[in-house]
């Protein structure tokens, strides 16, 4: 993940966010196979629970954001760096239920996410109120949440070499 300005393009703001947590639901349904051994990637380690956590943490810290900007509000930083750091329940099999769990909590939040960007113009979404990064450029940062899955991988095929 970068904190660089993130790049946009011509798609629906909601569409790429919406699409980045069909993706990550994609591969959290391979992952009621994963052996309990953590994904190394880059300087990290990454976990099919730790992958949801931050995927689904990285969506309500940026919602949070642009409410905030919407309604005058300062924001509210996030002062936890949790990607660095791996929980005891992050380290827990991923089982059938924690699946309908994510699947569940991720798709409320795509649904929150599509309607919030849908409502606003395209003025609004290129010319946000407050300081940071666009509307616009929020959605296309929040595509890249998808490392955190792609970290896991797709774990259809058991006992393959990761």
């Amino acid at each position: 993940m970068s904190d660089e300005i993130p790049t946009t393009d011509n798609r629906e703001p909601a569409l790429v966010v919406t699409s980045m947590i069909d993706h990550v639901l994609d591969l959290a349904a391979t992952w009621t196979t994963w052996d309990g051994r953590p994904v190394r990637a880059d300087e990290r380690v990454y976990t099919p629970h730790k992958a949801i956590r931050r995927v689904t943490d990285h969506l309500i810290d940026h919602l949070a954001e642009v409410e905030a900007r919407l309604a005058g509000d300062p924001t509210i930083p996030d002062r936890w760096h949790a990607s660095a750091s791996t929980t005891p329940a992050d380290l827990a099999p991923f089982t059938d239920q924690d699946l309908n769990e994510a699947r569940s909590r991720l798709t409320r939040l795509s649904r929150i996410w599509a309607d919030r960007l849908t409502a606003l113009t395209p003025d609004q979404l290129d010319r946000s109120p407050g300081e940071g990064w666009t509307f616009r450029q929020i959605a296309f940062h929040l595509a890249d949440s998808a490392y955190y899955a792609d970290a896991v991988g797709d774990l259809s095929a058991v006992g393959s070499d990761r």
